[in-house]
């Protein structure tokens, strides 16, 4: 049962709980009407300590979906927080106003901390560098409707691999599933962080490698998940300024690759797909952004025990 719990981390979650997950959002996905009252009388509330456009509106739309009401911020310099309130205080306030909570925050482990203190179940709507399972669950929702399956896949991973959460929790969720080879595109600056090497790649026995070109590999992908280099994660401007350009995937590199690839991408995007690319069948990125509604409707009318 996952009434009550939280999602902190994606292996919280067994692979037989993301199924339930994936099933039910597949339901609401053909019959949408059927669970657009389920949630009445409950509210969510979005606590949110750095900006955000897709993710909160995905949470706030998927409540409001499922017949749920919403409160909550986006900018904490408006709240108590701002006058040093903890996060274990916040927390226990809105837990007497709400019924399940979603924070984004800028620091590794707040929503972890903010689960401890809660009564109610908290989803980790992304925290600093480390983690953003709900994307994680867009993501294989994503490649399971589309490419019907999520084993016995080539997947390149591009961009900024040292500071994308969502990367990393992708990587994490895919290490559950059979004979996947992870390509890791990137220049020496942004490589993966070492210990999602060893404590997750190598230890499972994942196959793979790191490139520097994405030409040299886009031709074996079934998927490519494109990241942009996020100028938030840089205490160097230049160092921002030399490398967001790094990667960018158009017309030209795409014709190199198969007819059956997919392009997914967390989005917002700056300039690392092309425009032009957004026409061909294979690039999947908006697709991927609706299926995050979806997967959480399905997450927290779990949560709540309301399906």
């Amino acid at each position: 049962m996952l009434k009550g719990r939280s999602l902190i981390d994606p292996m919280d979650f067994t692979k037989e709980e993301l199924e339930e997950i994936f099933e039910l959002a597949e339901k609401i996905i053909e019959n949408p009407k059927e669970y657009s009252h389920v949630a009445e009388g409950k509210i969510l509330a979005t606590l949110f300590y750095e900006p955000s456009t897709r993710t909160r509106l995905s949470f706030e739309g998927a409540m409001l979906r499922l017949g749920g009401e919403v409160l909550g911020f986006s900018e904490p310099n408006s709240t108590s927080v701002s006058k040093g309130e903890t996060i274990a205080d916040t927390i226990r306030i809105v837990s007497c106003y709400a019924d399940i909570v979603a924070m984004r925050h800028p620091k590794e482990g707040a929503p972890k901390v903010a689960s401890m203190y809660s009564k109610i179940p908290v989803i980790n709507a992304g925290d600093g560098g480390h983690q953003h399972p709900t994307q994680t669950l867009t993501d294989l929702l994503t490649m399971k409707t589309i490419k019907g399956k999520l084993s016995n896949m080539t997947i390149g991973m591009c961009g900024d691999l040292k500071f994308g959460r969502t990367v990393h929790s992708l990587i994490k969720a895919m290490s559950r599933y059979k004979n996947n080879k992870i390509i890791l595109i990137s220049p020496d600056e942004l490589k993966i962080p070492e210990y999602i090497k060893k404590e997750i790649l190598e230890k499972n026995n994942i196959e793979y490698e790191e490139v520097k070109r994405i030409e040299d590999v886009i031709d074996k992908l079934d998927v490519l998940y494109m990241t942009r280099v996020q100028k938030e994660r840089f205490f160097n401007e230049e160092d921002y300024i030399r490398l967001k350009d790094s990667y960018i995937i158009d017309k030209n590199k795409l014709s190199m690759a198969k007819d059956d690839m997919i392009i997914l991408h967390p989005l917002p995007r700056v300039n690392e797909i092309a425009y032009d690319v957004d026409n061909d069948k294979r690039a999947c990125y908006f697709k991927q952004a609706q299926y995050g509604m979806y997967v959480r409707m399905a997450l927290m009318a779990k949560l709540m025990g309301v399906c």
